[in-house]
């Protein structure tokens, strides 16, 4: 069983969607932090303020239950907010902290970087390591992006792909059990959907 975290910060449908047309058939909503450790793989996506994602994962118990997965082993992988909320803090949120698995934060793109923020529309992502989930996806592909913070890892080990969009920051995390992105796979068509099924196919039965 894949669990989808229901965590009140939206965007849940489109997701289990894009899960079900790859083929993913044991996709389940879970609203109880138990039920992930009878999951084989975690999904974190999300749409809305760090403060309030953070708040609400702390609140609902879903802040341990996730380190655990992750420490544990369990594929997971975070989508745009989803991904965010790995980071120990955000310039969203000054004083919360986010879940810590990876060390950095998430930083608002510079209003005078002359460009339009939020970020809302197709961008491309330069592949800077290979990672399971990016098989078969060309460099300099093009995903939906809806956003006016990025993440900024400590460790550049962590960065799997990289987005120019007045700065050049990561959009795409891939380390060990750990994959994630700053753009929607669910909103990305046939390359998303690709992420998704490389995803769903490196779950150990």
């Amino acid at each position: 069983m894949i669990a989808l975290i229901d965590y009140g910060m939206g965007n849940l449908s489109s997701v289990r969607k894009a899960f079900l047309a790859v083929g993913a058939m044991d996709i389940k909503l879970v609203s109880d932090p138990q039920e992930i450790t009878a999951a084989q793989a975690v999904v974190l996506p999300g749409v809305g303020n760090f403060g309030d994602g953070a708040k609400n994962l702390h609140e609902l118990g879903f802040d341990t239950a996730i380190k655990s997965a992750v420490t544990s082993g369990k594929p997971f992988m975070g989508i745009c907010l989803g991904m965010q909320l790995l980071m120990e803090s955000s310039e969203e949120a000054p004083g919360v902290k986010g879940l810590g698995i990876i060390k950095g934060k998430t930083i608002k793109f510079d209003k005078n970087c002359g460009l339009k923020i939020p970020q809302i529309g197709w961008n491309s992502v330069s592949k800077i390591k290979n990672n399971i989930c990016l098989d078969g996806i060309k460099d300099e592909e093009f995903f939906y992006f809806v956003h006016s913070y990025y993440v900024a890892p400590e460790e550049e080990s962590y960065i799997a792909g990289i987005t120019e969009y007045g700065i050049k920051f990561c959009s795409c995390i891939g380390r060990d059990n750990i994959f994630a992105t700053q753009f929607h796979p669910e909103k990305s068509q046939d390359a998303g959907l690709r992420i998704i099924r490389n995803f769903v196919n490196s779950i150990t039965p």
